[in-house]
């Protein structure tokens, strides 16, 4: 009888599994209280070394010129779009097999928060099952196998333990974004050997691979860093860590063969050598998917191809408008960002979208011609920048019925950083929708908010910003009557914005303040780094924002300038 085909039986990794499992678990729960990933020694404690300061946590820091604030390090694991992204490009696996995984937590609204990315044990064990169906995938024909090396299409038996450490040596290094220390190839090549006892050269191949991608070292951004020859109580990224946070920042994957030589070659040691790689990266189009990622993250369109509402109410809308609508504003920003003036102000300010016929009828706009998306004037009284866009309009609204709160927290809390508690106890029974016959306008409708006065110490901020953009209907289409009556779409924004005649001379304000240009920095600050910034990492936050203001809100730079902060360039060594 013939030896099973490796796709016929289940990779014989089972008792090494529940060694990566608690490895996993392992490096959740310990690895990452190493100095938050700074290399630090336990029992390390800040310096005072001049020109550096550890900040406390929780505590305030009055930041200083010529003082080096690295800000926090935290373990950072593969989020399920890293992950997806990482095999695609280390084995060519397009399956995208980690959006099988359960959805990250929210954290600081990216789902890249390193302090939420812990790992169960049930979650442990779905990283298994995940990287046994990969490995399973690149093993699979001779074809698979030449992929992975050339001598793996048709092994012979006397061949097959150097064909495997070739593979070994190939995808191992890249897999775990650094050079292989001393054993771990002989490591790997051990566990070939067990999927090989009794089944094929596939197996076996297949077996290591499923044990690399549950390794730590791939699953984690692992940074030990190098002391700093300047100021030894620091550490700096090593130049493959360094290439590590650049690749993950800008292109949200491994980095690729350009920046690892950069890397051996220290090109990444000095800020102005990761700036220069910085703009390169940008400059390529593997970068726009991140930035597709952060707008579908921050603005409410990332479900716009999902959104139902009422065909007799809405008849022209459908759930293929709703993508169209997603497209147009990733059109948009991607247009403005790199090829128009490029600031966040533009953007907010834009006199023109992008469009193809279908959404131009949609939208009512005439002489838009085929299906590619292309550049539209606005009737800048109706419309104007991004905030005004249907599907922007639309992602804001739950339901058949505009709801002024939704909006208008969606402006205060994603777009002005100011936070909103959610109700609880008594105030949260009283939450819900009002009727929607209860008056003949949102306004109307929601001024019971302002009179209740446990609801108004919020509702007084959120519903006049909402009321300002009363003029776009449920789908995002524009309006000047709501049953038959005018619609007033006064309000008022918080701080010294004051008050507004509708949604264009709202969205200028919006573009004119200095605290909607901060918090957008801050949104950018906080996906970058992996974190939710806290009063420890107000330096960090002023450098960006300082940055930011400096070019004139230009959002491509900001990306740039992400790459030149103390926090990007330091591990800050004895953090708690």
């Amino acid at each position: 009888m013939s030896r099973p085909s490796h796709h016929d039986q289940a990779l014989p990794l089972r008792g090494a599994r529940s060694a990566i499992l608690a490895a996993l678990l392992l490096a959740s729960g310990c690895i990452g209280n190493l100095g938050d990933s700074s290399g630090a020694e336990p029992g390390d404690k800040p310096g005072t070394e001049p020109g550096v300061e550890n900040p406390t946590p929780g505590a305030p820091l009055a930041c200083k010129d010529g003082v080096v604030y690295p800000g926090r390090a935290p373990l950072r694991r593969l989020t399920r779009v890293e992950y997806n992204n990482t095999v695609r490009d280390l084995l060519g696996d397009t399956t995208d097999p980690a959006f099988s995984l359960p959805s990250e937590d929210v954290g600081n609204g990216f789902g890249n928060d390193a302090d939420t990315l812990s790992v169960s044990s049930l979650l442990a064990e779905q990283l298994g099952t995940v990287a046994e169906g990969v490995a399973q995938r690149a093993t699979a024909t001779p074809e698979a196998l030449a992929k992975l090396a050339p001598c793996a299409r048709n092994v012979a038996g006397a061949d097959e333990q150097a064909c495997a450490r070739t593979i070994i040596e190939k995808l191992a290094p890249l897999a775990y974004r650094r050079p292989l220390a001393a054993g771990e190839a002989e490591e790997l090549l051990a566990l070939y050997g067990v999927g090989r006892t009794d089944a094929t050269f596939a197996t076996g191949v297949a077996t290591m691979i499923q044990a690399l991608l549950q390794s730590p070292d791939f699953l984690y951004r692992i940074e030990w860093g190098t002391p700093d020859p300047e100021r030894p109580q620091l550490r700096r990224p090593t130049g493959d860590e360094m290439a590590t946070r650049l690749s993950y920042l800008l292109w949200g994957t491994m980095p690729d063969e350009q920046l690892r030589m950069a890397a051996q070659a220290g090109e990444l040691s000095t800020k102005e050598g990761v700036r220069k790689h910085a703009e390169r990266m940008l400059d390529d189009d593997r970068s726009r998917p991140t930035i597709r990622f952060f707008f579908d993250n921050l603005l409410p369109i990332s479900s716009l191809a999902d959104l139902e509402r009422n065909a007799e109410a809405f008849p022209t809308f459908s759930r293929t408008i709703g993508s169209l609508m997603r497209e147009e504003t990733q059109r948009f920003l991607e247009h403005e960002i790199f090829e128009g003036t490029g600031s966040w102000a533009s953007i907010l300010t834009a006199s023109y979208t992008f469009m193809n016929e279908r959404l131009a009828a949609f939208y009512g706009v005439s002489g838009v011609k085929g299906d590619e998306f292309q550049k539209v004037e606005l009737d800048t009284t109706q419309r104007l920048g991004l905030l005004t866009q249907a599907g922007v309009m639309a992602g804001t609204t739950h339901s058949n019925n505009t709801n002024p709160v939704v909006r208008g927290s969606f402006v205060l809390q994603k777009l002005m950083c100011i936070p909103i508690p959610l109700p609880t106890g008594d105030i949260l029974e009283k939450v819900k929708p009002p009727d929607p016959y209860s008056g003949a306008t949102a306004r109307d409708r929601f001024s019971q908010h302002s009179k209740d006065k446990a609801c108004a110490g919020c509702h007084q901020f959120m519903d006049p910003v909402g009321f300002a953009f009363e003029n776009y209907d449920a789908v995002g289409l524009y309006r000047t009557t709501e049953n038959d009556v005018v619609i007033d779409p006064s309000g008022t924004v918080p701080g010294t914005l004051g008050d507004v005649s509708g949604p264009i001379e709202l969205v200028q304000k919006l573009a004119a303040s200095e605290e909607v240009q901060h918090c957008f920095a801050k949104r950018w600050s906080e996906f970058a780094y992996g974190l939710t910034l806290r009063k420890e990492d107000q330096c960090t936050e002023q450098a960006v924002t300082t940055a930011f203001e400096a070019s004139g809100y230009n959002v491509k730079q900001l990306l740039i300038d992400l790459t030149q902060t103390d926090a990007f360039h330091y591990l800050a060594s004895g953090q708690e």
